[in-house]
């Protein structure tokens, strides 16, 4: 255990849940007889998952600051057949069909905003009602019909990065982008060890930071190498590369910047942060406006993978988006969560869902299951609560104390978290 705490510096949180999807993923591999892990296999899991996993991190802000939306599914419906029809009957070019997108997701969201923010009316309400508004939106403005795009908007949904340089036997911008990945992890682990020595912090043993690094870029290496050798045409989905720029922005604001910690000090309890200079409603304004729009890339990015929108579209994706928050160890009260661990959250659920399918189990009881994963999820974490022991989410957390310190001493711990972002 010791060894394992020295490993992972003291942040179990992200990886426990890295090991449960290793679990899984062996799990599938050896009863698929090998059908899990192929590059045709894991290419499709991304491209099918990628617009839950951008929901999962608008929501999981949502979540952070106490709040919840019921609406995404169904914004993201609307937004999908809104810019099916500006591309289709209004002409115009696909690039400014996904900007439309964007600015009415934002519209949509500042709508909601208000209600929740200004007016003060509670967040399940305000989105329970969004959800019914834009359902039907969606149905009257597209007829109840299949919209269809043209090729060209289709790229963001189901394309893959374009071939370039010599014949390697491999697509060399995915190794590229993977070999990025492995020079980021090791610059951020060196930087972070050598600040921590600056400030007089103790560090781990070298071999303990070389065993991470090799067990993390091992990872990533064999991952490049699934997307690199797939069938001619095939390379990493655009999409799994949108989703990877939006990880990287989010979860730089949420634990680097003055508005990500303001989000975790509301949540962890609003009346303090407001004493602490924190403007909540300006917080809650912006938590649901990200939200929708985010739902509106996830519905175009859905549009253009199915080549056209429906009526629909957007079915039940809230759900999705929640159950993979909350796997990813978000507290149910707000004020804990991270990007990182809804991202794991939500592919713990993709395997689950795609290694079922595998084994040819129905859609009745994949659905119960992914039902009980999530109920027991929550319940151990509930469970040890209740018995005085520390909680999963705040042991496998530490890394992220700052939120469990509101939840501990709210007033004086929101204060230190605001002078530290002063």
């Amino acid at each position: 255990m010791n060894a394992l705490k020295k490993l992972f510096g003291g942040n179990t949180r992200q990886f426990g849940m890295i090991f449960a999807l290793v679990a899984l993923i062996v799990f599938f591999e050896i009863f698929t007889e090998g059908r899990t892990l192929t590059s045709g296999n894991v290419i499709n899991l991304f491209n099918g998952n990628s617009y839950i996993l951008i929901l999962a991190i608008g929501m999981v802000l949502v979540i952070i600051a106490g709040h919840i939306d019921l609406s995404v599914g169904s914004v993201a419906a609307f937004v999908g057949v809104c810019v099916s029809l500006f591309i289709r009957d209004w002409g115009v070019p696909w690039y400014i069909g996904v900007l439309m997108g964007l600015g009415l997701g934002i519209l949509i969201g500042a709508w909601q905003g208000f209600w929740v923010a200004y007016v003060g009316i509670p967040a399940f309400i305000v989105t329970l009602s969004g959800m019914l508004i834009f359902r039907g939106a969606n149905q009257l403005v597209g007829k109840s019909n299949t919209i269809p795009v043209p090729e060209d908007f289709q790229y963001i949904g189901s394309g893959y990065l374009h071939e370039f340089g010599p014949n390697t036997g491999y697509n060399n911008p995915t190794m590229l982008i993977g070999l990025l990945g492995i020079a980021f992890v090791i610059f951020s682990e060196i930087r972070a060890r050598r600040n921590a020595k600056a400030l007089g912090a103790e560090v781990s043993e070298a071999w303990v930071m070389i065993l991470k690094l090799v067990l993390i870029c091992g990872a990533i290496l064999y991952a490049t190498y699934l997307f690199a050798t797939g069938r001619p045409g095939t390379s990493f989905p655009v999409p799994g590369l949108i989703l990877a720029v939006l990880v990287l922005i989010y979860g730089f604001i949420s634990s680097r910047t003055v508005i990500g910690r303001h989000i975790y000090a509301v949540g962890g309890n609003r009346h303090a942060a407001e004493l602490s200079g924190v403007q909540s409603k300006k917080v809650n304004f912006l938590v649901m406006m990200n939200m929708s729009l985010l739902a509106g890339l996830a519905g175009m990015i859905f549009v253009g993978r199915s080549t056209a929108s429906g009526p629909f579209d957007g079915v039940g994706w809230e759900l999705d988006a929640i159950a993979a928050v909350f796997i990813g160890g978000a507290a149910v009260t707000g004020g804990v969560g991270t990007v990182i661990g809804s991202i794991i959250g939500g592919l713990v659920m993709a395997v689950l869902n795609n290694g079922l399918q595998l084994l040819g189990v129905g859609a009745d009881l994949t659905q119960i299951i992914k039902g009980l994963v999530l109920l027991i999820a929550v319940a151990f974490d509930v469970y040890n609560k209740s018995q005085g022991k520390r909680s999963v989410v705040g042991l496998l957390m530490k890394n992220f104390s700052r939120s469990n310190e509101i939840k501990a001493d709210e007033t004086t711990s929101t204060k230190e978290v605001i002078s530290k972002g002063a």
